[in-house]
């Protein structure tokens, strides 16, 4: 059986869910964009400890070192690392994808202060559900990070790689290039967010994304237990993705409203 072509037709009504989602639309304004990346800055964030995760589990990043267990799936994770930590942004220096992101909430106007004081929480140390508590966000997008650790926390690569592979890196191509069509078309998205935009579904399109099919096929090793667990994670990523969304979107028509009612 063909594991990755059976979970690829499972997820299909998730990703037509997203791919044809209400929140595209709802972005008509720079105001509408500006809510739209304060509130998804979190996803971007969290990948990153998806990212790290794996690299924990399949490279060896501990002294003394030793060689890791299998060396081609520690060198396509040490490849996105490179990327998504150290990439050339477009003015030609050194930047995580994250730090890149709230560059262009800058530009546009956005409020980073809420992620800015969020990250310092973490680096406190702070429990990651404690501090998403204390925070004013909507409850779907909490469920959303706390999803990510949740299955972080499994320690079981397969499934973290689940997170990753159909939650992200090969669903994000498909949404940034509806994102991309409403900024463009609205003329008001900075040269970094299109920067932004464009690397990612260049990257996770043509690179990052098929590697990580390979991934989830070395990681199972023909496992239909590990095949199924890839799927039920998978479903759950894409279901949270959904909810997310449906947040943001519920977020642009919120604010939408109060500045007709102020105006």
């Amino acid at each position: 059986m063909d594991w990755i072509l059976q979970i690829e037709k499972s997820l299909e009504p998730q990703r037509d869910i997203l791919k044809n989602h209400r929140l595209y639309s709802s972005i008509t304004d720079l105001d509408s964009i500006r809510v739209f990346m304060e509130n998804h800055v979190y996803a971007v964030w969290d990948f990153m400890s998806l990212l790290k995760s794996l690299q924990n589990n399949l490279t060896t990043v501990s002294i003394p070192w030793v060689p890791a267990k299998d060396g081609t799936l520690a060198w396509f994770i040490n490849e996105i690392v490179v990327a998504e930590e150290s990439d050339i942004n477009e003015s030609g220096e050194r930047k995580s994808h994250f730090e890149m992101y709230l560059d262009s909430m800058s530009e546009l106007g956005a409020n980073t202060a809420d992620i800015e004081a969020f990250i310092k929480n973490v680096q406190s140390g702070s429990p990651i559900d404690l501090i998403l508590r204390n925070t004013s966000l909507d409850e779907r997008i909490k469920d959303f990070v706390n999803f990510t650790f949740q299955t972080i926390a499994s320690g079981k690569s397969h499934q973290i790689a689940a997170a990753f592979t159909f939650g992200r890196e090969d669903l994000i191509p498909d949404i940034f290039i509806e994102v991309l069509k409403q900024s463009e078309n609205l003329r008001f998205s900075t040269s970094s967010f299109r920067y932004y935009l464009d690397r990612h579904i260049e990257l996770d399109g043509d690179e990052h994304g098929p590697l990580a099919i390979e991934m989830i096929k070395e990681l199972c090793h023909n496992s239909e237990e590990k095949y199924k667990e890839v799927l039920h994670i998978s479903k759950q990523a894409l279901m949270h993705r959904i909810k997310l969304w449906d947040a943001i979107a519920e977020a642009i028509l919120d604010s939408s409203i109060q500045r007709k009612l102020v105006g």
